[in-house]
């Protein structure tokens, strides 16, 4: 690790002389290049440093212990080598932390698909309470939400829902949220007052730009239609939804949410692109036939990332086995609970694989 850090701050160095020569001060593009890499690796630097000042003064303290003959002075140097250790230990686990590889998506903007599972009209609505979740948490997070595609049913409940999320560390935040939701509660067409268990499926997609994912446009069908909803009439008559077809795979992607061709166009094609990098992605990761179900799984009622359940009041993520009797409130998108301990168990796994990777 401590090899690691020092090569790290040794690059922090040749960053600060390269941006003060002449030569590279010139080049705007370059300053701006070398000024982000810096500024990436300086909190990770400044933590090495304050760990290198604290070891020195951990050695020398334990130095004096030794000499001390006073008992008043050794004990107060066994007090200040026991203040440094744990220090020493904090700065440590810190830099431990920052050394864990980033997930490169972990910035990116991402679009969230919710389907509907198991449990008819009642998992409709589900879809439709995980909507306004999410829109909600990204509302507090001070982030943009965009509607790009729905398919609402007749009681007030989705199909299918597809929206876009643009805010800074918007996947990082989000991405623990892919697989089947269940839900346990009483529906309101229920007159004996039984519980029903229902099920939505939810895919989160990092958005990726055409640099990152080629789309040969030989390979699309794209037909414009009459969009429906609010203002559709207007809409019907100038034929402004685009659904685009991936023949390859037979992928069929429909944007009606905006007032133009042009706008639907680029939405759909941003949402093709991120279905078509996920898929890589775990393409590489397992068998290309477990792709998708290897996210959100088939919604059945056994395949569960977290329950909601009205009649407790609670919410569980059975990954972390974390329960909060706080329903109500993560449903109106505070859900910095579940996402810090989700964050934080990411963290661990991956700092254990690192300890055995060295």
């Amino acid at each position: 690790m401590l090899k690691k850090l020092e090569s790290v701050e040794e690059r922090y160095q040749e960053l600060t002389r390269l941006m003060a020569t002449p030569e590279v001060a010139q080049d705007y593009e370059l300053v701006a290049e070398y000024a982000k890499e810096r500024s990436d690796i300086e909190d990770m630097v400044l933590a090495y440093r304050s760990y290198k000042e604290t070891q020195e003064e951990l050695e020398e303290t334990e130095a004096l212990l030794v000499e001390a003959v006073d008992p008043e002075f050794q004990e107060l140097a066994q007090a200040e080598v026991e203040t440094l250790t744990a220090r020493l230990e904090r700065l440590e686990e810190r830099l431990r932390r920052m050394l864990i590889p980033k997930d490169p998506r972990d910035a990116k903007d991402v679009i969230i698909e919710i389907r509907a599972g198991a449990g008819g009209d009642e998992a409709g609505l589900f879809a439709a309470d995980l909507y306004r979740m999410y829109t909600r948490y990204a509302e507090r997070q001070g982030w943009k939400t965009e509607l790009l595609s729905e398919h609402p049913t007749g009681v007030g409940g989705f199909k299918e829902v597809i929206f876009g999320v643009q805010g800074k560390g918007a996947f990082s935040h989000l991405k623990f949220e892919s697989g089947v939701h269940r839900v346990q509660r009483v529906p309101i067409t229920e007159s004996s007052g039984r519980i029903h268990t229902s099920t939505a499926t939810v895919a989160v997609l990092p958005e990726v730009d055409d640099v990152e994912v080629k789309v040969n446009l030989n390979d699309l069908e794209i037909v414009a239609y009459g969009a429906s909803g609010p203002g559709g009439q207007h809409m019907q008559k100038n034929a402004t939804a685009i659904r685009i077809t991936y023949k390859p795979t037979g992928m069929v992607v429909a944007c009606e949410s905006e007032r133009s061709q042009t706008q639907n166009k680029t939405r759909a094609l941003s949402i093709l692109r991120a279905r078509l990098y996920e898929i890589e992605r775990q393409k590489q990761e397992s068998e290309l036939a477990e792709k998708r179900r290897s996210q959100v799984g088939s919604g059945e009622r056994s395949e569960k990332i977290r329950t909601y359940n009205f009649p407790q009041n609670r919410v569980t993520d059975h990954r972390i086995g974390l329960t909060l009797h706080q329903l109500s409130t993560v449903l109106d998108g505070e859900m910095d609970g579940f996402v810090e301990a989700l964050t934080e168990n990411e963290q661990a796994e991956r700092l254990e694989a690192l300890g055995e990777a060295e």
